[in-house]
């Protein structure tokens, strides 16, 4: 069986909850690397027809959407389950990672961590009002996922799942900014979980680098 590709840059959030799936499970693959603020390679567009990372080739199989990638990398290779075995988990696992991406994802990354971080790398002033309307959003997201975690240190019971790994790649970003550390502080839970996820091996082997 070959090694499997990864295709996209480590600062991506998503390319590096692939890569933390991929060490996890003790796989070993190849990261094709490149700078998506230059322009997305012709070659990436083949694999992923909506040109976004990360995309995956194995052998002659090729995938894309990071849910994808993730429970193919744990159902495909040997290693440690990243998926817990009862129903109800792997329900609330699935249900955390929608609830990231369709909730949580967009005011974090897309407004806040943008503006605070990328926005000034091309000179821009953050925008103080876009950051303001989305705080309430994250900050709902947070209050959920605080409950989810109780006094457990995972977000879905008793071991790591691909839902904690979908969520530290832009958790690390987000305690970048001021807004990101406030919020923390009100969701002990959360943070609680931070504390337990950052010492991990792939967390520290994934840290990122922005472009600059």
């Amino acid at each position: 069986m070959t090694t499997p590709i990864l295709h996209g840059p480590a600062y991506s959030t998503y390319v590096r909850t692939a890569r933390l799936a991929l060490l996890e499970k003790g796989v070993n693959y190849t990261l094709d690397s490149f700078d998506i603020f230059e322009g997305i390679p012709t070659e990436q567009s083949a694999r992923h027809p909506f040109n976004k990372v990360p995309a995956l080739t194995h052998n002659d199989f090729v995938l894309y959407e990071t849910v994808a990638i993730c429970r193919y990398v744990d159902e495909a290779f040997e290693g440690p389950a990243l998926q817990p075995e009862s129903a109800k988990d792997r329900a609330r696992m699935t249900q955390i990672c929608a609830l990231l991406d369709n909730y949580a994802f967009a005011p974090a990354l897309g407004v806040i961590i943008w503006q605070r971080l990328v926005a000034p790398m091309t000179g821009d002033a953050p925008d103080e009002a876009l950051i303001a309307t989305a705080v309430p959003k994250v900050e709902n997201a947070f209050s959920v996922l605080n409950a989810f975690i109780g006094e457990r240190d995972h977000l879905v019971g008793d071991q790591l799942s691909l839902a904690d790994l979908h969520l530290i790649p832009n958790y690390f970003y987000f305690l970048l900014t001021p807004e990101g550390v406030a919020l923390t502080q009100k969701s002990p839970n959360l943070k609680r979980w931070w504390e337990n996820m950052r010492d991990r091996d792939s967390v520290k082997a994934t840290d990122p680098e922005m472009p600059g």
